[in-house]
């Protein structure tokens, strides 16, 4: 089995492959206080719970793009699951060619994203990565990673509104009854939900008028189901699609 580790800023997503068949996934918060042996532990209490052994994990393979934990995360895969991580950094193979005007300023889960991409979909497309940001990424029909747009994410964007406006609420991001909100709470709603739906179809416009109308949007993220839902310009939804290109670039390294 192959363990594949994404950090984020929010949520740590894992999975477990069988060959190219995605087995137990989790995806937990981010926790920048755990030291190397929580998340040692937490490791061995996550394979324990899909009925695996650390005998049964033959490669890790890790993409990070919060520096203060990568070595932490990897400590603990070196002393709890006795293997030394492939962590995707500059000088490995990815099968993605990086345009970017500094490609080491990409971060390592937007090329996982690429490599999947051009594996499973083909180019030209637009990946949607709904995480702590909304990243828009730019891939060519010859797999080149040109760039993308990166704003605040969903729920960025409204815990901004709690905390820096006093009279509006915490609220549970969710589609309300009506554009037209007849309440605090429904017009945050409103404004958070189909307020970004028109921000993604305003950006796929543009971006398909840069790659072409051929241009495939996929997105991905833990709200990629739910923004999806709203707006007919999404073409895939593929959740774990960073967990592919995990596995993917895990492949083109052996």
């Amino acid at each position: 089995m192959l363990l594949t580790i994404d950090i984020g800023n929010t949520n740590l997503t894992l999975g477990l492959y069988d060959g190219d068949q995605l087995g137990a996934h989790w995806r937990l918060a981010t926790d920048h206080n755990r030291m190397p042996d929580e998340y040692g532990l937490q490791l061995l209490g996550l394979l324990q719970n899909a009925n695996q052994s650390v005998q049964g994990i033959s490669g890790i393979v890790l993409a990070s793009v919060v520096p203060p934990l990568t070595g932490r995360v990897v400590q603990a895969c070196h002393e709890y699951l006795k293997q030394k991580p492939l962590v995707v950094e500059a000088g490995i193979k990815t099968g993605v060619k990086v345009r970017y005007e500094d490609p080491k300023t990409v971060g390592a889960d937007r090329i996982c994203d690429a490599a999947a991409v051009m594996k499973l979909y083909g180019g030209p497309a637009c990946v949607i990565d709904f995480g702590t940001a909304t990243t828009f990424n730019a891939i060519t029909k010859d797999g080149e990673y040109l760039g993308g747009a990166i704003t605040a994410g969903v729920n960025l964007a409204a815990e901004a509104l709690y905390a820096r406006a006093a009279k509006l609420p915490n609220i549970e991001l969710q589609t309300p009854p009506s554009v037209i909100g007849r309440n605090t709470v429904h017009a945050m709603q409103s404004g958070l939900m189909f307020g970004y739906v028109s921000m993604i179809e305003g950006m796929v416009a543009r971006f398909r008028s840069e790659l072409g109308s051929e241009m495939k949007v996929i997105a991905t993220g833990g709200l990629s189901e739910t923004i999806a839902k709203e707006t007919n310009v999404i073409q895939i939804i593929a959740p774990w699609l960073t967990l592919d290109g995990l596995r993917i670039i895990w492949e083109l390294n052996q």
